[in-house]
């Protein structure tokens, strides 16, 4: 089967329809296809008759669909013969690196998460000894399930006819030129790549990070240059694989792993009891009705007479019990008016019933410091409550977890627009350990108006505050008196939850 007689409808190893045209470069097609057995969308790849190196992409895929990493692209079957030469692996949607600096330069936390994660997904290649070799802004993919994929291991290389004898070295290289264009839009080579410029020059060198975007960490600085940059080093120790560019970026923060819902979970666990609690309801008034199926027929003696009365007897017995207590376990559900138990125990009912309760949208978010400069990055702020969890806002980078002992405190202030009652308040961390956090509510932004409710100690990755009284106000406030053991304090996202207003 020929390229030319390869269109849309399509059938390969009578399963997978190619449907959609994505690319074609070089005699070798991408399509975007139906694999019809697991009815699921795949990728496929299709070569041209005259295409030089069907072979070698075949093996190379088949010696990739091994690899277990799930930061890799699977590869589910490859063929090679007369009629057919094919590649057909999983169809991978999100925003690549091109999509993601199209808006300009990346946080630069974030963009090193990006590329610690495909670093770390290309040394598993590694010890397979598969490569890349061609690293580009569209073969680093954030996809719609929040995870990180790096398209092309090998497959890529083969297509390509790409050689060398520092395969380490290239993809080393390569990461680093995908974190100098994460942390500049710009991209490292002599022509614009993926849409992205050329990055600008001083002496015939290209400047580093840092001198092209200001806020760039000096650590991710010195990252990027040791990787990719060898004539900006000046002694620094070159990174020559990516088992390197993963260890030395193996404390940044990462991209949360999976997406993160915000469902009234209260709500539900609320549903959930009560409907547990009804069927033991009914389990208990039905339990008795088995014992009275009609009796066998016995002769009609005094025996059999007798036997029917105990018969009927226990019966009775069994129904009165169980009305009995069907009828106690709905007085106790439903508690005397007028005895002073229920009294004593209705606020603890009211508060604790979770179905009223839902998720409100803060009006406005900023960095919070009235200790120091008035301002904590608070560009960044609207990333911790535009609901992904992809996003983030971040403390500065401080000389140690006590925030440098510069102040006794940085945080994020949330403006609810009104004041309302404050159920919880449901803030997503990093993972780095070590980060001491009050939740803070009051009507007022000053700090001094602002009341502690809710405290958590070595706080990390997602945590509930909730206020051990009543608390209500316009403003929240998530409070770092310690920040992280990477010195710095991280907010993927807040959800605060209210009952209503107050």
């Amino acid at each position: 089967m020929s390229t030319s007689a390869v269109e849309p409808g399509t059938r390969l190893a009578e399963r997978f329809r190619l449907e959609d045209r994505v690319s074609e470069s070089d005699g070798a097609t991408q399509w975007k296809a139906i694999d019809e057995i697991l009815a699921r969308p795949v990728a496929v790849l299709t070569f041209a008759p005259d295409f030089p190196r069907v072979h070698e992409v075949v093996t190379a895929a088949r010696a990739a669909s091994r690899l277990t990493d799930p930061r890799l692209t699977q590869v589910f079957d490859a063929a090679e013969d007369e009629k057919a030469s094919y590649v057909v692996s999983e169809w991978v949607t999100g925003e690549s690196l091109t999509d993601l600096l199209a808006s300009g330069p990346l946080d630069p936390e974030r963009a090193a998460g990006l590329v610690a994660e495909a670093a770390e997904a290309l040394e598993h290649a590694h010890q397979a000894q598969l490569y890349h070799l061609c690293l580009r802004p569209e073969h680093l993919v954030w996809t719609t399930g929040n995870t990180v994929k790096v398209l092309g291991v090998a497959v890529e290389q083969a297509m390509y006819g790409l050689t060398t004898d520092q395969p380490a070295l290239d993809d080393a290289e390569g990461l680093g030129r995908l974190l100098y264009a994460g942390l500049t839009g710009h991209w490292p080579g002599d022509e614009e790549e993926g849409g992205l410029p050329a990055a600008p020059m001083i002496d015939g060198h290209f400047c580093t990070p840092r001198q092209v975007t200001a806020g760039v960490p000096g650590y991710l600085d010195a990252v990027t240059v040791r990787a990719c940059l060898p004539e900006s080093r000046r002694g620094q120790i070159a990174l020559t694989s990516p088992t390197d560019v993963a260890e030395a970026l193996a404390d940044v923060a990462r991209p949360m792993p999976i997406p993160i819902s915000y469902p009234s979970t209260p709500a539900v666990a609320s549903a959930a009891h009560t409907e547990g609690l009804d069927i033991a309801h009914r389990q208990s008034l039905t339990v008795p009705s088995p014992p009275s199926p009609a009796p066998r027929p016995v002769s009609n003696n005094g025996g059999g007479r007798t036997v029917n009365r105990v018969l009927i007897t226990l019966v009775v017995l069994l129904v009165i019990a169980a009305v009995g207590v069907g009828a106690w376990t709905i007085g106790r559900s439903l508690g005397s008016p007028t005895a002073p138990e229920a009294k004593q125990t209705s606020p603890r009912t009211s508060a604790s019933a979770p179905a009223a309760t839902e998720a409100v949208k803060p009006k406005d978010a900023k960095g919070f410091d009235p200790l120091g400069d008035g301002d904590e990055k608070s560009n960044l702020a609207k990333f911790a409550i535009d609901g992904k969890p992809s996003t983030l806002w971040k403390t500065e980078t401080y000389d140690n977890a006590d925030l440098g002992g510069l102040k006794k405190g940085v945080g994020l202030l949330l403006d609810m627009g009104k004041s309302m009652q404050i159920s919880d308040v449901v803030v997503t961390l990093a993972d780095t350990p070590g980060a001491s956090v009050e939740l803070k509510v009051g009507d007022s932004a000053d700090l001094d108006s602002l009341k502690t409710v809710a405290t958590e100690k070595n706080a990390a990755g997602k945590t509930t505050f909730t206020p051990e009284q009543s608390a209500s106000g316009r403003y929240v406030l998530i409070w770092f008196t310690r920040v992280a053991s990477d010195f710095r304090g991280t907010i993927y996202e807040v959800v605060v939850h209210s009952p209503g207003s107050a």
